[in-house]
């Protein structure tokens, strides 16, 4: 199935792999993942801690370099960019870090942390780098005040702000978000959230968005992919896949998350076995260990279908175990369509 949306596709990665050898033997961090990320939209990545989000982000932006497969750039392979090359990914690719503290050299002010990458590209004139840093500052609600204080003299928020003004000074297209807010306070993660947003509203950015909390991911992110160990078990339009989680590990996570609503209480469906290890794993499908579904079947090698229009899934048993959902999401598909279409046709009518 093929969705009827035109894309306009910012990044590709095509089977995608980062192994390490390790003494017990290889362990399988990022392993064949397939996706595509549209321009000026968010994808968010979400799955439990040592799944592989943070090291697919840094394979993309070549902080690491993957084992095997395909990195695409604006219609360009980049997988392995030559100096020339990579020094002009650098200002195209960029990341925001998870800690904000340790990301930032205690040792440059605000102002300095903020003018290097101007400074290494040479992208501005001198006379023009003062007045860059300020525009910077003011982009990402840094207070000029504090342009001369050192890391250790700011609080969580105002030291991720610098990380993310330091990210935006050579005006990138995509970055990487590697889980930007999971150290700050409720307070600030909103503040920092909303920052993000307005910026690529503004900027027209495009965003990977690395997380494990299922309620910022739903805030953000226009599509979510979700990882484990290692590889893609779903991936949908974030408000359908919240509607229609398919894979049974995304329908845990789902279940997992905090409500308010004390006349809508769900169950919470909680994981049961061991987890597989990433060393050398064995064919079939890595959550068969934990999957109350499991059946022999499932030990066999899995493969990333198209379940629904844009609604991938990996498992073997997913049209028998969520007939009706499918089911039900086809409908809503197929109504949503003609809407669409009939809209279409009213502007042809209007001279639109």
């Amino acid at each position: 199935m093929i969705s009827e949306k035109k894309r306009d596709t910012l990044v590709e990665i095509d089977h995608l792999k980062k192994y390490f050898d390790v003494a017990a033997g290889t362990v399988h961090a990022v392993d064949d993942i397939t996706m595509k990320i549209d321009r000026g939209e968010t994808m968010g990545i979400v799955g439990e801690s040592g799944c592989g989000k943070s090291t697919l982000g840094r394979n993309i932006i070549h902080l690491q370099n993957p084992t095997s497969g395909n990195i695409i750039f604006e219609g360009k392979d980049v997988t392995r960019p030559d100096a020339k090359e990579l020094k002009r990914l650098r200002g195209e690719m960029q990341i925001i870090f998870q800690d904000p503290y340790s990301s930032l050299n205690p040792r440059m002010t605000v102002e300095e942390t903020i003018m290097e990458p101007l400074i290494l590209t040479n992208r501005v004139p001198k006379e023009k780098m003062d007045a860059e840093t300020k525009r910077i500052m003011d982009l990402v609600g840094i207070a000029r005040r504090v342009r001369q204080s050192y890391p250790h003299e700011l609080d969580g928020g105002r030291r991720q702000r610098v990380g993310i003004g330091r990210a935006l000074a050579l005006d990138p297209k995509f970055i990487v978000c590697d889980e930007p807010v999971s150290a700050l306070d409720v307070s600030i993660q909103a503040q920092i959230l909303n920052l993000l947003m307005d910026l690529q509203d503004e900027q027209g950015l495009t965003y990977m968005f690395i997380t494990h909390d299922m309620s910022v991911v739903r805030h953000i992110s226009n599509n979510i992919s979700v990882m484990y160990l290692g590889q893609l078990v779903e991936t949908n339009e974030t408000k359908k896949l919240f509607n229609y989680p398919l894979h049974p590990y995304t329908e845990s996570l789902l279940s997992a998350i905090p409500t308010i609503d004390l006349d809508h209480q769900h169950e919470r469906i909680k994981m049961k076995g061991e987890i597989t290890s990433p060393i050398d794993p064995k064919p079939g499908c890595r959550f068969a260990a934990r999957c109350p579904y499991v059946k022999e079947e499932c030990h066999q090698p899995q493969k990333l279908e198209e379940i629904l229009p844009r609604h991938f899934v990996s498992c073997c048993r997913v049209r028998e175990l969520r007939k009706e959902q499918i089911g039900r999401a086809m409908r809503e598909f197929e109504i949503e369509r003609g809407k669409n279409h009939a809209k279409a046709r009213e502007g042809v009518d209007n001279g639109q």
